[in-house]
């Protein structure tokens, strides 16, 4: 299974100490995970092998988008700051609709994301 993984600047952290508190289940031989440049950058960082897009406003979210469309993302967590303005607005709802047109579960907050890895850990 592959999951995204997306933070905003100011959820960045709260996603990776995400990804550290469920280090079992993520390094499972059967989850890869894809990030956006830096999102990606600090996983790795964190020790956790990590398939590198490019930075969110430079088309990170495009390009997951795609891979959502393809197939061959089956899950996404995009750590939103709705707290602050972000100039690739666009990208960020194309990547919201392109997960509700094929069905691919996204989670926005630690509580949705910690909620789908419950399920999927279940099946492991």
């Amino acid at each position: 299974m592959e999951i995204a993984i997306i933070a905003h600047d100011g959820k960045k952290a709260d996603l990776i100490n995400f990804l550290i508190k469920n280090t079992t289940v993520l390094q499972n031989e059967n989850i890869n995970l894809i990030g956006t440049g830096t999102t990606g950058g600090k996983a790795e960082a964190a020790g956790f092998k990590t398939k590198r897009m490019l930075s969110g406003p430079l088309g990170g979210d495009a390009q997951i988008a795609g891979r959502v469309a393809e197939g061959l993302t089956q899950m996404v967590f995009f750590f939103k700051d709705p707290l602050s303005s972000h100039p690739h607005e666009a990208d960020i709802n194309m990547l919201i609709r392109v997960c509700d047109v094929h069905n691919v579960p996204l989670a926005t907050n630690e509580a949705t994301a910690q909620l789908l890895l419950d399920a999927i850990a279940q099946r492991l």
